[in-house]
Formats: structure tokens, sequence, C-alpha cells
């Protein structure tokens, strides 16, 4: 069986045959975040997710031109420029570098390409054009640029392509300026927007006067600039298939530049959304949490991944506290094991049980079944303690368990304990307690200890020294 995704395109699982003809080379473009804000827990789950299948495509042998776009102009980020009175670089580039910030801390491999929509604003333009010479588009009487949905739809293309639409119940023919409209409403939506006083100096000139995108033009100007006219897989989280991805579908295919035959993106992903303590997050229920307010709880970014790689990613996930508790239980485990591993092999080189990648390739390849992936993974543990534990393992043995464990963190991305370490105040601990030791100071040992345990760190005594870890 080969490796089959879920093609919200289709409504199917499909198998993945890339447009790449040696079958090689695979377009991914995710939608990145909108610099305003702190990006939250939930738009994590997206980029998470995203990671995850770069990951996997890259451990299946495909090479992955990886795209994730930096939104940093629309509506709310002109508000705010205004509202703080600053530059529109000066507002987007300090949430711009946090987002990198956080996709670091959670251990995402940054994407091959992160543009700014600021800098595609001539291909945007261009898009637009095509669009206007095909009669698509119509400009308002305000100078702005508008899609015409009726067009589109009397060319024969079709419209609600992602989303089933009922065009007798909704709204039609509505046209709407901002850049989030109504779920329920067929809208003619903005390509360009005629400047007005309230953009203060957010404007760029074009042959239709000055001004500046709309949001949806954004994603398709810059995705096909990188990846082609044509490309593989198009992520993001469910909330946006519509509008926002139907409408990158009808302006990227409504322009003619896709050849004979050819889709805009051959397969869309979306990842459910995230429920938080069992509930929709909202700051008024207390439950909307960025990274940076997770971390001030005292977890960290790999136990915060670990959550968001437990569920499967079209299935609605409910966030908790108590599930960060046990990632971090979870993970003590794997790094207790990996340690002794590498305690055991010392430099024995080894070689991957194939059999084991085997199975967890096969379970993974259904659909990125992640939860049948972590099964797998911690039956392996619990064999592996088992033979650890017997004291009949061998280095050889040890140093094949840890290549096994490298091949399989390159898709999971959790890194080895050595990722993990205790933080240098932590260390001084351990130290200072070891120093009361031979002082035969076993009093202020022991406070030492307890102290390390307060900080959520146990020490355990080995015949080859002392070795902390984290408390479950």
């Amino acid at each position: 069986m080969g490796f089959k995704l879920f093609n919200t395109l289709t409504r199917t699982a499909q198998d993945f045959v890339p447009l790449d003809p040696a079958g090689r080379r695979v377009g991914l473009y995710c939608c990145g975040p909108t610099v305003h804000d702190f990006a939250h827990i939930g738009n994590f789950r997206t980029f998470v997710f995203a990671d995850l299948v770069r990951r996997y495509l890259e451990f299946r042998g495909y090479a992955v031109t990886h795209v994730m776009n930096i939104t940093d102009v629309e509506d709310k980020i002109i508000r705010r420029v205004r509202e703080q009175q600053t530059t529109l670089r000066a507002f987007t580039g300090k949430y711009e570098a946090e987002f990198l910030r956080d996709l670091d801390e959670l251990r995402c491999v940054r994407p091959h390409h992160t543009p700014r929509a600021t800098e595609y604003i001539a291909e945007m333009i261009d898009l637009i054009a095509r669009l206007l010479a095909r009669g698509i588009a119509y400009q308002a009487a305000d100078g702005s640029i508008y899609f015409s949905i009726d067009k589109y739809r009397g060319c024969g293309c079709c419209y609600g392509q992602l989303v089933k639409l009922n065009f007798d119940a909704m709204r039609v023919g509505e046209r709407v300026a901002s850049d989030e409209y109504a779920k329920e409403s067929l809208a003619d939506f903005a390509l360009w927007k005629a400047r007005v006083p309230e953009d203060g100096d957010v404007f760029w000139p074009s042959p239709w006067g000055e001004g500046r995108p709309g949001w949806h033009i954004e994603c398709s100007a810059m995705s096909m600039k990188i990846l082609g006219p044509s490309f593989d897989l198009h992520l993001g989280g469910e909330d946006l298939m519509f509008p926002h991805h139907e409408d990158e579908i009808a302006q990227s295919e409504g322009a003619g530049v896709q050849a004979p035959g050819q889709r805009f993106v051959k397969y869309w992903m979306h990842g459910a959304h995230l429920l938080v303590e069992g509930k929709k997050m909202s700051k008024s229920l207390g439950n909307f949490f960025t990274l940076r307010d997770l971390l001030a709880k005292g977890f960290t970014g790999r136990e915060i991944r670990f959550v968001l790689l437990s569920g499967h990613y079209r299935e609605q996930f409910n966030f908790t506290l108590e599930s960060l508790a046990g990632a971090r239980t979870a993970l003590a485990r794997l790094d207790e094991c990996v340690a002794k591993l590498r305690e055991l092999a010392g430099a024995t080189p080894g070689t991957a049980d194939a059999a084991l990648l085997g199975q967890i390739t096969a379970v993974l390849d259904d659909d990125l079944n992640v939860s049948g992936a972590w099964g797998l993974v911690f039956d392996w543990i619990r064999d592996t303690n088992r033979v650890l534990a017997a004291g009949t393992a061998t280095a050889t043995q040890a140093a094949n368990a840890l290549a096994t464990w490298t091949a399989l963190d390159t898709v999971l991305g959790l890194g080895g304990k050595s990722d993990a370490e205790a933080p240098p105040e932590i260390v001084a601990l351990l130290e200072a307690r070891q120093t009361a030791r031979k002082a035969k100071d076993f009093a202020r040992a022991d406070a030492l200890r307890g102290e390390l345990k307060t900080h959520g760190w146990v020490i355990e005594d080995t015949p080859k020294g002392p070795r902390l870890k984290r408390s479950a």
C-alpha cells in the first residue's frame, strides 16, 4: 500500500503522487501567521501538523520545498499600526520574530521560504491584472478591484470545490471589502483595496491607483511565484477552507496560468480545530494560551509538541494542562530508555531496525496515523526496557536501538535527552550536592536533593555517577 492522504478537494483518501514526473520533488505550502499578535496554541496545532507532513515526506525520500507565508499587511495590522502610531515594518517585525522563535521552541523545521506579503506586491498586481483581462474581476466606483463570483461561474468554473455551498440559500452578489467576512456570504471579495485615510502610510502604487492587496490574493501570488502555477500540497486549518482557500482556488485558476488539465493545487489538507480544556479558546474563559503562556507555567516546547502530535490531524483535539503533565511523564520514559541505550552502546555503531521502521511507515502511510505510530513507539520502549532490565543487551543491540530511535525522531522531531538537558542552575545544584556528599555533609546533600525536586528534577545514582532526570 502506498502513502495515502485525505484530500479535501476530492473528500477521499488518495495515493500521494507528486506532480514531478520523476516522482521526487514536492511543493508544499502552508498558510502562515498573520503577525498582528503572538500566535496561540490553536495556530500552532496547524504549524506542528505541517511540520509532521514535511518531515514524513522527507523520511519517505521526497525532496520537499516548504513555503509558509507571513501575512504582514491586512485589516487588523493596519488598525493596530494606526493605534500605536508606529510603522508597518516595526509593528509586524516584532511579532514575526516571536513567531519564528516559537516555531524553533516547538522543534519545527524552518520552512525553506517564509515570504512576506509586502515583498510580493508586484506579483499580486500582475495576478489581479490577469483576472481583469479575463473579465472575472472588475473595478468598483471607489477604485477597488473585486473578484466576481458570478463571472467566474459563468466561465464554467466551479466555486465551492472545498466546501459544499448552497447558492440558493446563501447571500450572493454582495461585495465585501473586509479581509474576513461572514461564512454565509457568497460575496465578491476585494483583490485590491483603494487607499483610504485610515490606511495612513500603508499603501502601494498600482495601475488602478494607490492602495493595498486584499488578504486572499496574497497567498495565491506568493505560492505560485515560489512553487509554480501548479503544486502538490496546500495545508491549513479547517477554518480557512471557506472563504480563504476557496477564494485562493478561484483567483488562481481564474487567472488561467495553469497548464491544460492542471489544477492550482493537487492535494488540500486541513487540520481540525483545537479545543482547550474542552471548550473553544476564549480569553474570557481563561483558556486562551500563547506558547509563552505555557512556557511561563513551567512546560517545555518539547512537551507541548508531544501533545500537539498525539492526535490525528483531522480529529478535533482537546488540549489540556493535564495532557501536558502526561507528556512530561511519557517523555521521561523515553529519555530514560535512550539514556540507558547510550550508556551501554558507547561508541559502537548501529543499524536501525528495518522491520520496526517498516511497521511505523505502514501506519503513517495511512493519512499520517500518528496515534498508531505512538502506540508502536511506546511498545518498542517497553520491550527495550525489559531487555535492558534483564541485563542481556549487548552494546551492538543498544547501538541498533539508538539508530532506530534516531530514524524515528526525524519524523517526530522530539529530540533526544541531550536537547532537554537541565538548565545551568539545576546542574549547579547537582554539583553542589556532589560536593556536599564528598565532604560527608549528608544533611546538606539531602537538602539540595529536596531543592532539585521542588524544581521538577530528581537524581538517579548510577554506577557511572549521578544523573538528572525530570520528575514525573
